[in-house]
């Protein structure tokens, strides 16, 4: 029998392999696809998603290949400057395309040990006490003791769970493709300029992902398509150009042609039993505000360490479900943002006024700061029980939220020492805290030079504070919560 089985070989299901394989866990990744997509409907990284891949290593390998951005706010075709004090020690985005990514992630599970099967399409599961069976379209059928749906917005995992996906249905469609164009650039960018003074949802970027003469066109659909499954044709595509900018530009060759709406649904339950959702299997949103991609990543860190803890032997009871219980409202409110953002790209009147205004509103630094860090997930801060959290000296404003990267040493920083997805305990109180008995799960650092304001800090693997102070006790009750029970034979409290 496997340990996992992900469902799923976009950026979610391999960033969850990644973290499997990082704690041993034997994972395959099964996709449907034959060969790795060419196209890209993520364009890239914010800065939580930058932090995340500087946590386990990865960063330098999108840093060369990818193109760095500072634009703040990034909310409903609203453009700011970058804000100043954003709590990120990475105040950049990252132009990856979605391509790339997977690339890159698909290489690391990879090294890591990881299966990925292509050609492989899931038809259906069921699950009993002891594991999943997962049914595939040739007949055949493999056995794991945990599955994870990271199979898209029609996931055929959740389906087969009858997991509810309630939301609202799409009331507008956009079409969007990778074309060549025969018109003279020149001409492109005037009709670009002219059209998006009141139509935002139309655009042409030259030379997608580095392809000469090939260009990302997005345009207003003349109505919602009944099966938004069914690509539109390209005489469908250079009609609603004609319609909305007066000219096809001489669209021809489609390299890639799709729809999206501004449908938001959510899975009502990310867990039931011994299966899990995690990516647009979970969620689905309008791409406003670049969100995509980075929540699936961001849903698989999460998860991946938690799902490991189960696999491994060592998850204390709860810590499993608190994947939906924190993940859950961080989805929530991503549908929430972009349902507001798709008022704001409107062209009536209304939405017209309305942008205006949030553009003025945007000027002001706090304003900016708060919508920056919402859209890049930088200012997450998990419910995990408050100042049950927090020893003495601690910080209760600190627990169940991410730590930037702070540096240690002169050539010392925080995140360098978290790539391989354990636990950690920054010390500032010169080693009068003990790990006795996690020690396998858990890394001691000498915090001493740290830029925190704390005598210490318990990380979860994820980067989030687990805890703050310098009680020991009260250290030792938040490494049970977290990490289990310590190893048998330990003695506690004795620092």
């Amino acid at each position: 029998m496997l340990d996992v089985i992900v469902v799923g070989g976009g950026p979610t299901g391999l960033m969850l392999a990644c973290e499997l394989r990082l704690h041993g866990v034997g994972v395959v990744v099964l996709e449907r696809r034959a060969e790795r997509g060419g196209e890209s409907r993520g364009r890239g990284l914010h800065a939580r998603s930058v932090e995340i891949m500087d946590q386990r290593g990865l960063l330098e390998r999108f840093l060369a290949v990818s193109e760095k951005f500072r634009v703040g706010g990034l909310f409903g075709g609203v453009m700011a400057p970058w804000p100043d004090s954003l709590d990120t020690a990475h105040p950049y985005g990252l132009a990856t395309p979605q391509a790339v990514t997977e690339r890159l992630l698909e290489e690391r599970a990879l090294e890591l040990g990881a299966g990925i099967r292509r050609g492989y399409e899931v038809t259906g599961l069921g699950q009993d006490a002891e594991g999943v069976s997962v049914e595939l379209a040739d007949g055949t059928r493999l056995r794991s003791r945990y599955v994870v749906g990271c199979d898209g917005g029609r996931s055929t995992v959740r389906k087969a769970l009858g997991v509810g996906f309630p939301g609202e249905p799409a009331t507008v469609e956009t079409l969007i493709g990778d074309l060549e164009l025969s018109a003279d650039p020149a001409e492109v960018a005037a009709v670009v300029e002219r059209v998006r003074r009141t139509e935002l949802r139309f655009g042409v970027a030259p030379d997608v992902d580095g392809r000469p003469g090939v260009a990302r066109v997005i345009v207003p659909a003349a109505g919602v398509a009944e099966d938004r499954a069914t690509p539109p044709t390209l005489e469908e595509f250079k009609a609603r150009l004609r319609a909305v900018a007066g000219t096809d530009f001489g669209a021809h060759t489609a390299h890639w042609l799709s729809r999206f709406g501004d449908a938001t649904r959510q899975a009502e339950r990310y867990r039931v039993g011994r299966v899990l959702l995690a990516g647009d299997a979970a969620h689905i949103h309008p791409p406003t505000g670049g969100q995509g991609l980075n929540l699936g990543v961001q849903d698989a860190f999460n998860l991946g360490w938690k799902l490991a803890a189960e696999v491994t032997g060592w998850a204390p009871e709860g810590l499993l479900d608190s994947y939906h219980i924190e993940r859950h409202p961080v989805g929530a409110r991503v549908l929430s943002n972009t349902r507001a953002q798709m008022t704001l790209l409107g062209s009536a009147s209304g939405p017209t006024a309305l942008r205006g205004l949030f553009t003025r509103l945007m000027e002001i630094e706090e304003v900016n700061r708060y919508v920056t860090g919402m859209i890049t997930a930088v200012d997450l801060r998990y419910d995990l029980g408050g100042a049950s959290g927090v020893g003495r000296g601690g910080d209760v404003e600190l627990v169940g939220r991410r730590l930037r990267d702070v540096r240690l040493s002169e050539d010392r920083r925080l995140y360098q020492l978290m790539h391989g997805g354990r636990g950690l305990l920054l010390d500032r109180t010169g080693g009068r805290l003990s790990l006795d008995g996690w020690a396998d799960r858990v890394d001691h650092v000498d915090g001493e030079g740290a830029e925190v304001d704390a005598p210490a800090l318990l990380l979860r693997p994820d980067g989030h504070v687990a805890w703050t102070g310098d009680d020991q006790q009260e250290l030792d009750a938040a490494l049970t919560r977290w990490w289990g029970a310590p190893a048998q034979g330990s003695v506690q409290g004795s620092a």
